[in-house]
């Protein structure tokens, strides 16, 4: 009985002390303190940007085509050619132009010289003057068609008008091809690139010449290019009611190429006539209506703060109130705190919003 009751004191004992060693432990396990990653909270216009989708292209693209119809004898370039002002890049055959050229010349002779014998015939008073006037009419009519069959003559060869690439080529040799027929789109070099995207009337408001702009491209992922709004159409385009504008490029740091998909982000006159501060979108919680909280680090806690949402960015949210710039937001890692935890600050980063890029500290 003794050795039975020393067994249970002892088992007892030991029950109670590996009790108390678990509780020490989960105490230590539940006063560590949370890993998170904070952001600085930062500064950014009072409205929110417009963004939209565009095509890269040249400034002045020009539709070069014969003015007479014809077969197509040679066509001299490629698609991405450089070319030089002046240099011929396509022609007609010219059997049936230089005929009629031929044709209307010897017409233009004959009226000449019908007239140059009739006014010797009016001098004679043989002929009256009503006929010399009408061999001086069709002198006229005859030399007006030379000068149109040689105008189209001129017209029966494709030459560059400026520097530039071909950025396309319509047809081939041997085609037959009728007058004013697109053989040829060619980008001038002079005028640069541009960006062309088109807007909605409720944004196109919003937006006046020279509002800086945020270019991205899919082909240069993670760079972003200033540019600025260079034009905006006064009439929506009848097939989808949006009104075109046009992007330019404040500098080229990486080559261009017609065609290239960019993504812009319009900055509005409005929005630079206040400020706001913004947030990552990771760091807002408990969102309800433009209501929503925020985890701010106050020494190695994480105090909540409730804030009054503006509007919600492409990457980041506007803040109404409730936030100063320069505070320390937690970003990864906010779901899962509770008010007043204690943190541990794994990484700090930094952002950019608009065209202001701050490092948090």
């Amino acid at each position: 009985m003794i050795a039975r009751s020393v067994y249970r004191i002892a088992f007892v004992t030991a029950g109670v002390l590996a009790l108390g060693a678990c509780s020490s432990e989960a105490q230590e396990i539940t006063q560590s303190p949370t890993p998170v990653r904070v952001e600085a909270a930062t500064t950014g216009p009072a409205t929110p940007s417009i963004s939209t989708n565009g095509m890269v292209a040249t400034k002045d693209e020009m539709r070069l085509s014969f003015k007479v119809a014809g077969v197509i004898r040679t066509l001299r370039v490629q698609e991405g050619q450089e070319v030089k002002a002046g240099e011929r890049l396509a022609e007609i055959e010219l059997t049936e132009v230089d005929a009629e050229v031929e044709q209307t010349r010897q017409l233009a002779d004959k009226a000449k010289r019908d007239f140059e014998r009739g006014k010797r015939l009016y001098d004679d008073q043989v002929i009256s003057l009503e006929q010399l006037e009408d061999l001086r009419t069709q002198r006229a009519v005859a030399e007006a068609r030379l000068k149109g069959a040689e105008f189209n003559r001129g017209y029966a060869v494709i030459t560059a008008p400026r520097d530039g690439v071909v950025l396309r080529k319509l047809a081939e040799e041997r085609e037959l091809v009728p007058a004013g027929q697109a053989i040829i789109v060619m980008g001038a070099h002079d005028s640069g690139y541009v960006v062309r995207a088109a807007l909605s009337d409720r944004e196109i408001v919003q937006l006046k010449l020279g509002d800086p702009a945020e270019i991205r491209m899919d082909a240069y992922p993670g760079q972003a290019i200033a540019g600025s709004l260079s034009e905006i159409a006064r009439a929506s385009d009848e097939r989808s009611g949006l009104f075109p504008i046009e992007v330019r490029f404040d500098s080229v740091p990486v080559p261009l190429a017609s065609g290239l998909v960019a993504k812009l982000n319009l900055h509005p006159a409005s929005s630079r006539n206040g400020q706001l501060t913004y947030v990552p979108i990771a760091a807002v919680v408990e969102g309800d209506g433009n209501r929503a909280s925020v985890f701010v680090v106050e020494g190695d806690r994480a105090k909540r703060r409730p804030v009054r949402v503006a509007f919600i960015a492409p990457d980041s949210v506007a803040l109404a109130e409730g936030v100063a710039p320069g505070e320390r937001i937690v970003t990864d890692g906010a779901l899962y705190l509770e008010d007043e935890e204690r943190i541990e600050i794994v990484a700090e980063g930094s952002r950019a919003i608009g065209n202001l890029t701050t490092s948090t500290s």
